[in-house]
């Protein structure tokens, strides 16, 4: 990992009544920050403004309203200062009440929408939320995946936004048993369309990420490399078949599954049933069977592999946003993700109770007080 280009970095950092700070000026000292402080400091609201510099809806999927503080206005802004792929950026976005989505800016100029953020950094996440990822539900999975295939093609949150509502759209069609079924023909076309490229973006991420984990089994050690497959009919099909074949079966499998589909209240076949089915590549053995640490360590290799691809492709590594990464690792492993982190060239910004966890932060890394709305070095 030595000699890597650096990545994107956030110098400065502003909130104005974002959760519980009424106004927040932070100037970042470090690439690699450690953020500590008590439970209910804050530590967490500062990752989450700067997940907002990416599309979507932040590391919580919180409604924007619940954002704001709650003694405030009702509105909340972040701005952020630094340099991204492209140089020098200042980004910012903003909700107002009453307003649809959220403001974005870039350089102060107003943009259609946090997508094109993208084009100056990328954004990896890990919160404890995802610790259960491994025995959750197959949609939190897929929004993992898709949350690591928009930090390589940009595309992809606008296609998957396109897909989910064709899909919507043919089910309200499906409702009305006297619908024309020329609409039906025309939203099925569209949907396997749609479906298809949705679906190899994710093979493709997935085929990359599980041959890069392996090429880089000995280097990310101690954390385990991952053994990675997409399960869905769709994506077994592309496999075999070239992305045309795969409509045309997609879209006569939507037409001869009409009645089954009205039954269900919903599409069963495509993209948006699909599995993301990761194994623990070390012991050959699914993830869901491994233990809780195991999962952890499994996550964090995972990431580190997909930071790695992600450099590999953009030719540079993400920001990394970890909350709470520290707690459920022994010295080894934390020395170990730090010394890693640096080398990758990345910026993180890590959570957690105790300063004590990141006492093997390497020479530039440092470690910051969260208390009472403020943030301060510690020395």
């Amino acid at each position: 990992m030595p000699g890597r280009k650096p990545g994107p970095l956030i110098r400065r950092l502003r909130l104005t009544d974002f959760r519980c700070y009424a106004s927040l000026d932070f100037a970042v000292p470090a690439r690699l920050l450690a953020l500590a402080g008590p439970n209910g400091a804050g530590k967490t609201n500062i990752l989450e403004a700067l997940s907002l510099l990416g599309p979507g809806r932040g590391l919580r999927r919180a409604q924007l309203a619940s954002m704001a503080r709650k003694s405030g206005s009702g509105a909340f802004a972040i701005h952020a200062e630094g340099e991204g792929r492209l140089g020098d950026v200042a980004l910012g976005t903003a909700m107002q009440p009453g307003e649809p989505g959220r403001i974005c800016r870039i350089d102060r100029e107003p943009v259609p929408g946090a997508s094109r953020f993208l084009d100056h950094l990328g954004l990896l996440w890990l919160t404890p939320d995802q610790d259960g990822l491994f025995r959750g539900s197959a949609g939190d999975r897929r929004r993992f995946l898709d949350r690591l295939v928009l930090a390589i093609d940009p595309d992809h949150a606008s296609r998957a936004s396109a897909y989910e509502n064709a899909l919507r759209h043919r089910n309200r069609l499906l409702e009305d048993e006297r619908a024309d079924a020329q609409w039906l023909d025309a939203i099925e076309r569209e949907i396997a369309e749609i479906g298809t490229a949705l679906a190899a973006a994710r093979r493709e991420t997935v085929i990359r990420l599980d041959v890069m984990g392996r090429a880089d089994a000995t280097i990310i050690a101690p954390f385990p490399f991952a053994i990675l497959r997409l399960e869905g009919d769709v994506e077994e099909r592309l496999a075999q078949e070239k992305a045309g074949a795969v409509e045309d079966w997609f879209r006569a499998a939507l037409r001869d599954n009409r009645w089954r589909d009205r039954q269900a209240g919903r599409t069963l076949i495509g993209p948006q049933a699909s599995d993301l089915v990761v194994s623990h590549g070390p012991k050959g053995e699914e993830a869901v069977f491994c233990s809780t640490g195991e999962q952890k360590a499994l996550l964090i290799g995972l990431i580190l592999a997909q930071s790695r691809l992600i450099a590999q492709v953009r030719g540079e590594p993400p920001i990394l946003l970890l909350d709470e990464i520290a707690a459920h690792l022994d010295e080894s492993r934390r020395a170990a993700l730090f010394a890693m982190l640096d080398g990758l060239g990345t910026q993180a910004f890590m959570t957690g109770t105790d300063r004590a966890l990141f006492e093997a932060l390497p020479p530039g890394g440092l470690c910051c007080a969260v208390h009472d709305g403020k943030v301060e070095p510690l020395r």
